[in-house]
């Protein structure tokens, strides 16, 4: 008599791809994504200024990138936040 193969949790064994558990992500709250790619964005540029930044020190130039992606995340973080709050707080019906 062994005990029926059910999943202990069923909701994180489920078949599904890393893509689509993105696009469910991105419909959660739009702006995880929004920040993850201001994210690569920043360092994308920051990494392509770093041929290209004359005579400024490295370790000055890697700090105005490292604050500029810090800056980008916290502020998507923010926006994600505030969208939460005004989607259950003012669009939400009354019950």
């Amino acid at each position: 008599m062994s005990p029926s193969p059910e999943p202990v949790f069923p909701e994180y064994e489920s078949d599904t791809s890393q893509t689509s558990k993105l696009i469910r992500k991105f419909k959660e709250t739009p702006f995880v994504p929004v920040g993850m790619a201001g994210f690569v964005a920043v360092v994308g540029y920051g990494l392509y200024r770093l041929k290209h930044r004359g005579d400024m020190k490295m370790s000055l130039h890697l700090i105005h990138m490292r604050v500029a992606a810090q800056g980008f995340v916290v502020g998507a973080i923010t926006c994600g936040v505030l969208y939460s709050m005004f989607r259950d707080f003012v669009v939400k019906p009354k019950e």
